[in-house]
């Protein structure tokens, strides 16, 4: 089994590798080539949780978990609050294959999943990004975003309103105006990406201007909340897996309250495979319910074991 550290993922798997992979894999479910098993996600107090996700990619050969969650404490310790590690096994004999550190490319799956949906769904013409969120991932977000439309500034809210400065940084990096602002001038926005852990909608729908394209990347897990139902219940709404999305994802909350049935959301692999059209209209609200599904994690961790390969690196080691 080959041992890749975290340590090795930045030189091994880029941003534009991620989105590669997470798009292939969107595609290979729509096409009934790939899996995710059911998630195991548990609350263990204090705001940590810790879970399970994983799945059998036939198109892409893989076979796999990863394991890990959110611990909020962790900023204390000086390291990040998602910890995670994917272990891939060979499909047909059951071997583990690998083992690999998930912190980087966790990040790097879920800023792709964004994009991807802003790429396949966000009016053309969109100038103005709005971020929702400031945490570890939300820079990633921001650059995945950047890549995929030509905004012309960004602008930003978060509870806790002194971290903005380190997204604004990455703004001014990517040469794009920056802004902190309040919810209600969220409205402004051609895209808006929330990436937070809230247990309560922060977005209300008032916020959100018609033609908008959200991408909504935080809610993962039973309870967690970052916008108002009201919203998917005028919005045409997609996600990385219904069953994910109506379960732990942002859809369980307007599920639950009567404003959105299942049926109506469409997997964003069926608009990556042409089976659905996507954006309809320029008033259209799209909106991407992003869980974050196994089969991604499989498939930017294969990735990283690839080039590990090819390069000599990472440890092997006899199970």
């Amino acid at each position: 089994m080959l041992i890749v550290p975290e340590g090795l993922i930045a030189g091994l798997v880029s941003a534009e590798d991620a989105f590669a992979a997470v798009e292939a894999v969107f595609a290979a479910m729509s096409r009934g080539e790939a899996y995710n098993f059911d998630v195991v996600r548990e609350a263990l107090g204090e705001g940590r949780q810790y879970g399970f996700k994983s799945g059998l990619d036939r198109a892409g050969g893989q076979l796999g978990v990863k394991a890990g969650g959110y611990f909020p404490g962790n900023a204390a310790h000086g390291i990040i609050n998602h910890q995670s590690t994917v272990f891939l096994f060979d499909p047909e004999t059951g071997q583990p294959v690998a083992m690999v550190g998930g912190g980087l490319l966790t990040a790097l799956r879920t800023a792709a999943a964004s994009a991807i949906s802003i790429d396949r769904l966000a009016r053309r013409d969109a100038r103005v990004l709005g971020m929702v969120g400031a945490g570890h991932q939300a820079g990633f977000q921001l650059r995945a975003a950047a890549r995929v439309r030509d905004f012309e500034r960004v602008i930003a809210w978060n509870l806790h309103p002194e971290m903005l400065d380190r997204l604004g940084a990455i703004a001014a990096e990517l040469g794009l105006p920056f802004e902190a602002v309040p919810l209600e001038r969220m409205v402004e926005a051609d895209v808006i990406v929330t990436i937070t852990s809230s247990p309560a909608a922060s977005l209300l729908d008032r916020h959100v201007a018609p033609g908008t394209h959200l991408a909504c990347m935080g809610t993962d897990t039973r309870g967690k909340q970052e916008v108002e139902p009201a919203l998917l219940g005028r919005a045409s709404v997609f996600a990385d897996e219904i069953a994910q999305s109506v379960s732990i994802g942002e859809a369980q909350h307007a599920v639950a309250a009567g404003l959105l049935d299942a049926t109506a959301i469409t997997p964003l692999g069926d608009v990556i495979t042409g089976r659905h059209p996507g954006r309809r209209s320029d008033d259209e609200i799209t909106l991407f319910d992003g869980t974050g599904v196994g089969l991604q994690d499989l498939a930017v961790a294969a990735m990283a074991v690839r080039r590990a390969v090819e390069r000599g690196q990472g440890s092997v080691v006899e199970i």
